[in-house]
């Protein structure tokens, strides 16, 4: 969400229109989830990307420019070969789906960007929305459908919006976005949801580069150390926040839910067992802590003689990271991140050549 609004914000200063273009179907296993977007302003100047480059992204790029010009929609449908398809990772040809709508940069009351911009403001609130487009429809019809209950806008269906304002509300409990064909209307439903967090206890060299790449791809980041030599802007200039003070309390002033990464890296027991100990109370999404083998299972067994049971500190990433032969500190929170990205997905960090063939055998 962050990158498309950045992206907004980047042209809104010289541009008078943009063409957004959205991925919204893919027929196929593709690694760009739909609502992958690219931008392409009136001057021809291009943000983001719709897959990772080749014939999609260049296709939608020359039909830009019809859409500024009629100042209407368009859903193009791209049959792909199997070279073609590759560019995108599918493992064969497929058919992919691009919405690309025209939205006035320069005109403060385009409904377009003013519904967007409402979805952006909510999320970045801490709540979740669901903004579901028509996607046959020249008027480029949105409704926006809040975690809170509240909806806005009309399709202006025969049958009504309160079908589609349902499968929105599953979107949103999902937090994944689709296209859906309900009571003959075509609909994409994108969610918005806040940035993930990485929470990070300990303000090391580690966490330096841990922060940057980490807010690379998309992450809200927050530092935490009780060393206020270690915690300062000097060393971490681009953090979200940084604080100063007793991990294990200021901790508890962020959500630890399954979004949420914690790392701790700070590699000292009064830091890691308190945290642990609370982070394990929660539906946290990762748990990852600095240090060897020996040391990691010294804190597990002081846990269990807490109170902690076994099963529950299995879900503990330690050693921490990706196995890339990480020795200096920006490896390391490379391999770190990798491993936490892999985990969000549920994917095991396998090599992808192995699992594209792997794939490729069964079909």
């Amino acid at each position: 969400m962050s990158e498309l609004f950045d992206h907004i914000d980047q042209l809104r200063r010289s541009s008078g229109r943009v063409a957004m273009a959205t991925l919204v179907n893919t027929r196929g296993t593709t690694p760009r989830k739909e609502g992958a977007k690219m931008l392409v302003d009136d001057h021809g100047r291009i943000l983001g990307s719709i897959t990772i480059g080749g014939c999609v992204d260049a296709q939608v790029i020359e039909e830009s420019g019809g859409v500024l010009g009629a100042m209407r929609p368009r859903l193009l449908e791209m049959n792909l070969g199997d070279e073609e398809a590759w560019e995108i990772g599918l493992t064969c040809g497929g058919t992919v789906e691009v919405f690309v709508e025209p939205v006035a940069l320069d005109r403060p009351g385009d409904p377009t960007l003013a519904i967007y911009e409402r979805a952006r403001r909510y999320a970045e609130s801490g709540g979740r929305a669901a903004l579901v487009s028509l996607l046959d429809d020249a008027d480029n019809k949105k409704i926006l459908v809040l975690d809170d209950g509240r909806v806005e806008g009309s399709l202006g269906l025969a049958a009504g919006d309160g079908a589609l304002v349902e499968r929105a509300r599953d979107a949103l409990a999902l937090g994944r976005s689709a296209t859906l064909d309900l009571e003959g209307a075509r609909v994409f439903i994108e969610v918005f949801a806040p940035p993930a967090l990485l929470l990070c206890i300990g303000a090391g060299h580690v966490a330096m580069s841990l922060v940057l790449l980490a807010q690379l791809v998309g992450y809200k980041t927050v530092v935490i150390d009780g060393r206020p030599q270690f915690a300062t802007p000097e060393r971490f200039p681009n953090v979200d926040e940084l604080k100063v003070g007793i991990p294990s309390e200021l901790m508890r002033s962020y959500p630890l839910v399954p979004s949420t990464a914690l790392v701790l890296v700070a590699h000292d027991y009064k830091y890691d067992i308190p945290v642990l100990r609370h982070a394990l109370e929660t539906p946290v999404g990762y748990i990852g802590m600095l240090g060897s083998t020996r040391r990691a299972n010294a804190i597990m067994n002081l846990l269990v003689e807490d109170g902690v049971s076994r099963e529950s500190l299995a879900t503990i990433h330690v050693p921490i990271g990706l196995d890339v032969g990480a020795q200096t500190a920006p490896e390391i929170a490379l391999a770190i991140l990798a491993e936490i990205q892999a985990t969000r997905s549920g994917k095991t960090g396998r090599p992808l050549y192995e699992v594209v063939r792997e794939r490729a055998s069964r079909a």
